[in-house]
Order: C-alpha cells, then structure tokens, then sequence
C-alpha cells in the first residue's frame, strides 16, 4: 500500500520519537545501573566491614571476661550475622573458629596479616562470586589476629535483577506511552501542514482554473481572427478583445505575485504619518468613471480628518479594492456610500453599496482566495473581470497594518466594508505626509 507523503512523515517522526527517547532511557538506565551498583557493592563492604567490627569486639570482650582462648571462641560460636561467613584466624593464617578453612581464606589471613587490611573478590567453581573482607586487629592482651567476614555476590545479582525488571518494566511503558503521545503530537504538528498543502492544491487549483479562462479565451479569438482575412476595422475589433482579456490576465497574475510577495517576504511594512481622508479622497476620483459607466454614483457621507500611520500605496490598494468590489455589485441607479471618521483614536472606513449583499454563513470564508459563494455574485464577478484575490489581498494588507477589516451582509443596504486602523502614534507635525 503507497502512503501519502504526510502518512509515511508522521510515521517517521513518530518513530524518531520513540527511537530518541529509547536511547535517552538506554543511556538513563545505563548511568544509574551503574551508579547503584556502586552503591550496593559500597554497602556490602560496610556490611563486611561492620561484621568484622562485631567480630573483633565480641573476641575483645569475651577476652576480658574469661581471659581464656575458649572464650575467644565461644564468642565467635553466639556471634551470628545473616548471610556472613566469619572467621576467626592466626596471622599465619591458622584457622581458630571455625576450626577449618579453605586454602584461599588463609592467604587473605596472611596477606592481611601483612597489610593490615584487605578486600578481595573470588570465583567459585560454581559460577559464583564471593566477596571477602579482612581485618588485622590486636587483643587486650597483645595477641595479633585475623577477622575475616565473607559474603556471597549472589545477593547482589538479586538486587541488581529486581532493578533491572523494574526498570525494564517502567522503560516499556514510558516507551508506550511515548508511542502514544508521539503519535498524538506528530498529528497535531503536522495538521497545520496537512492544511497548508491542502490550501496550495486548491489555491493551485482555483489559479489554474482562473488562468485557463482568459487564457481560451485569448486562443479562440486569435483563431477566429485568423481563420479568414478580415478588414482593418475587423482586425481591430478582434485584437481589442484579445486587449481586454490580456488586461484581465495580467490583473490576475499581478494579484497573485501580490499574495505570492505577501508570503514570501513577511518583513513589516514602512509606515508614514498619512491622511486617511485624502487617501480615500484620492481614490474615489480614481474610481468615479468607472462607477459612471456602471450607472453607479459615489456619495461622501460624514467625512473626518483621520490621521494614520501605513504604508499609502498599500492603504490605496485596500481602498480601490473595497471600492471597485463595491461598484461590481451595486445595481445600476445605485449610490455607493463612503465614509471616514474617527471613534476613540482610531481611524474608520466604511464603504456601502445596495447590492445583493452577503449571506452569514459565507461571510467567514469571503477572504479565501478565489472564493465563490453566491452564483449570482460569481456571474458578476465574470462579468466585469474579478479573479476572486481582491479581497484576499485587502485582507493581508489589513493584517500588516494591524487593522482590522469586516464584511456585514444581509442588511437593506446591502454590503458593508468597515477599515479600522489603530490610533496613531505621538510623532512631531513635522513628520505628517499626505499622499
């Protein structure tokens, strides 16, 4: 089974997940493994230690009460620590209690004897491993001998057992757990790219789409035009049209090299001190022909000095944008109704038309690229030449300026677009622009 490109990076980073987190438990385990066996070899040596100790004082004791051998003795037979071997022996490695000993136990006897101590390790024939700890220690009454206590390692591989089944055990489900939530995470990592790729596709989709109009267009009127010789004002006529589809072309690819920028390049706007007013001033007599020949009239409602700090050759854009979607969807005889004022600092655009207006439920998704909701408002847009980013593009404009752009439709008088900018900044009247 082929998995998607997604799939199989969700699987591995999944599986990188837990292999990373396997090797940081490895490399865990491995430390503190090594680290309590130290510390339990470190206590059996004391525990050694310790019952050599005991040894030496219940022989001293002993040594005092009866001041007799026997009694030395006798003090080793009622001394008794659990899993201890003990030994009682001359410097020459004589065994006294028990009254043999291995050949290896008298060594350690006479080595400590010389060395006044000694700590060894000895393997069994059995596979097993006893640990020895021998003491030179003297008598009240002068004589020198060897305490030796012997303990067997198998109580150390016991302990070390318990720790690593325990241990292994957590690993095991730390491990599944980790499966389970790195599985989790990389879902919700990877959701915004899932997202992304499925907006390209169709952003690469709608474009090919919009491309591919004009473009047959621009094809079939070249190949009517030239299927038979035409006269001069027929030629016109054709290349007029090619005109107008060309222009429609490029004001597509223009829009999409400006969301393509947008994108691309997210380093903030320059900013100036501008009059929004005189911006919206500007515009409306750019648009007032176009309206004209539409039928449309632009009247200029309340009307108050707002002062802003933008970009002006992006706030001009955002404003013809509105503007021009504005004259596309008012009904012939109709006003357009545009409005600047401030409300607590803030300067606010407000542009009206009386046109068909926008239902709720598609006013969330009028800012997508190449959006289409109303078929009556799509008829529209081809009929005068809309390629569906303008408003995508006023949106992002918008954004950088940290304004915020709204869209109510529904209402009697149709759509309204409201722009409303931050407060601007305390700067010098020196610094004022206008475009």
């Amino acid at each position: 089974m082929i998995r998607s490109p997604l799939a199989q990076l969700r699987r591995r980073l999944t599986t990188w997940y837990v292999v990373t987190f396997s090797a940081i438990l490895l490399l865990l385990g491995t430390g503190l493994f090594l680290s309590i066996r130290r510390q339990f070899s470190t206590e059996l040596d004391a525990s050694l230690r310790l019952a050599t100790a005991e040894l030496k004082r219940a022989a001293a004791i002993r040594e005092r009460e009866a001041g007799l051998q026997g009694a030395v003795v006798d003090a080793i037979d009622e001394l008794h620590i659990p899993d201890r071997a003990l030994y009682l022996l001359q410097v020459d490695g004589s065994p006294i209690r028990p009254a043999s000993a291995d050949p290896w136990i008298r060594d350690a006897a006479r080595r400590a004897a010389r060395e006044g101590e000694l700590d060894m390790d000895r393997a069994t024939g059995s596979d097993r491993m006893l640990r020895l700890h021998a003491d030179r220690f003297t008598l009240p009454s002068g004589a020198d001998l060897v305490a030796i206590a012997v303990a067997d390692k198998v109580e150390l591989e016991d302990r070390y057992a318990s720790l690593i089944a325990a241990f292994g055990a957590a690993a095991l489900a730390a491990l599944l757990l980790v499966a389970a939530a790195g599985r989790l995470l990389v879902g919700q990592a990877t959701t915004p790219i899932e997202l992304s790729i499925e907006q390209m596709r169709r952003f690469m989709a709608d474009a090919a789409h919009e491309l591919r109009t004009p473009l047959g267009v621009l094809r079939s009127r070249a190949e009517v035009a030239l299927q038979q010789p035409r006269d001069t004002a027929g030629y016109v006529a054709a290349l007029s049209r090619i005109e107008s589809e060309s222009v429609r072309l490029a004001r597509i690819v223009d829009d999409l090299m400006t969301l393509a920028r947008a994108e691309s390049d997210p380093r903030p706007v320059e900013r100036s001190r501008i009059f929004l007013d005189d911006i919206v001033l500007d515009a409306v007599d750019a648009v007032r022909t176009v309206a004209s020949v539409h039928g449309i009239a632009i009247e200029i409602g309340e009307f108050e000095e707002a002062v802003v700090d933008a970009d002006p050759h992006l706030i001009r854009q955002l404003i013809m944008i509105l503007l021009d979607n504005a004259i596309k969807f008012a009904p012939g005889g109709s006003t357009v109704v545009v409005r600047v004022g401030r409300d607590h600092g803030a300067a606010v655009l407000t542009v009206t038309d009386h046109g068909p207006g926008i239902p709720a439920d598609q006013l969330p998704h009028v800012f997508e690229r190449f959006y289409r909701g109303d078929p009556a408002r799509e008829r529209i847009v081809g009929a005068t030449g809309g390629s569906g980013l303008g408003l995508s593009i006023a949106k992002w404009i918008a954004d950088v300026h940290d304004a915020k752009l709204t869209l109510v439709g529904g209402t009697p008088n149709g759509l309204i677009a409201t722009l409303r900018c931050p407060p601007a900044d305390a700067l010098p009247p020196a610094s004022l622009s206008s475009s």
